[in-house]
């Protein structure tokens, strides 16, 4: 646990609790870290979920798969984001979301219900874990309502004119670079791959940006 302290005290959940504190909390919550191997599943469509995970290395996605096996990613996940705490906050009783790993990661996992109720320490810190994690759910909730923004869009050129135009104003820079590679763009937009890579093209050749792999340039 200890080698892994520096990641999490930039862990949104953990927002202004002081790094002792941090590791009286891991105690608390029986916290437990687990190694996986890339394309491995943490979780799957269908599984009860009564724990939160954190991604301490690695990158993991949250997807979606419908009847046919057309997948859509949900989010994109980097060292030091949470993940399950939408569901096990609710009163979903099964994973609607498959949860991958799409490097080697290193996750851990608390407990859900020891992070809500006090426990028998009475440990200060508790009401701030809360609260953080109202903060997360909502702000996970906005980035939700941003990608239904983007898939709502009619053709596939305005689906990437507009999570491109959200990137360069995130990176405040006309140039800047994506978390991910072609498919997954596509599964993110839900377009077909092949349409998507034609469109880029056409928005080249007619100078309304660059790009090289996962790194674009709006003109």
């Amino acid at each position: 646990m200890q080698k892994y302290l520096e990641i999490l005290k930039t862990v949104s959940l953990f927002k202004d609790i002081e790094q002792s504190e941090i590791q009286s909390l891991l105690s608390c919550f029986s916290a437990k870290i687990v190694n996986y191997d890339k394309k491995q599943a943490i979780f799957l469509e269908g599984d009860i979920v009564d724990k939160v995970g954190i991604v301490l290395s690695g990158q993991v996605h949250v997807v979606k798969e419908d009847f046919y096996g057309n997948r859509n990613i949900v989010a994109i996940l980097n060292e030091g984001k949470l993940f399950g705490e939408t569901f096990v906050c609710s009163d979903i009783k099964t994973l609607p979301v498959s949860v991958f790993c799409v490097t080697e990661s290193v996750i851990m996992f608390i407990d859900y219900r020891k992070l809500i109720t006090t426990c028998s320490n009475a440990c200060l810190f508790h009401n701030r874990l809360i609260l953080n994690m109202l903060r997360i759910v909502s702000t996970k909730n906005i980035l939700l309502n941003q990608k239904i923004e983007f898939i709502s869009k009619r053709t596939t050129r305005e689906k990437l004119l507009a999570y491109l135009s959200a990137e360069a104003k995130k990176a405040v820079n006309n140039s800047f670079s994506i978390p991910m590679n072609r498919q997954e763009l596509a599964d993110y937009l839900s377009v077909e791959r092949s349409a998507m890579s034609a469109e880029l093209s056409k928005l080249r050749a007619t100078k309304v940006l660059q790009f090289n792999k996962n790194n674009f340039t709006l003109i």
